[in-house]
């Protein structure tokens, strides 16, 4: 299960993060995932209650925006969702597309941290 070592790497960036800022312990942690990121919500959700024990992080909650996979036609102009399995056909002009503009995404986009006691 691959969601362990992300989980253990969102852990500790999201420690990183909140240390650079001055704060104490983390309670919230948001990511976005990608629907062609190969990262499965749920798995993700209980590695991160195993990976952020016995640290900062062992109260926080985890948040997972997902990102629907979007490609883009340059025949037609259009953008239009991949779905899953990815069909990366144009539904308009029916050619192929080769230009993924969404769906890949794998990253924190938000740590929420309580004040460092002083």
């Amino acid at each position: 299960m691959h969601e362990l070592s992300i989980a253990t790497a969102i852990v500790e960036q999201a420690g990183e993060i909140a240390r650079a800022d001055g704060a104490g312990d983390v309670s919230l942690v948001t990511v976005r995932v990608g629907e062609l990121a190969g990262v499965v919500p749920d798995a993700l959700h209980f590695a991160f209650e195993v990976a952020r024990d016995g640290t900062p992080l062992a109260a926080a909650e985890l948040v997972v925006e997902q990102v629907t996979a979007r490609a883009w036609c340059g025949a037609c102009a259009r953008e239009f969702a991949v779905g899953m399995p990815p069909f990366f056909w144009c539904p308009d002009c029916d050619r192929p597309s080769q230009d993924l503009r969404s769906g890949r995404e794998l990253e924190i986009t938000g740590v929420e941290a309580v004040p460092a006691p002083r």
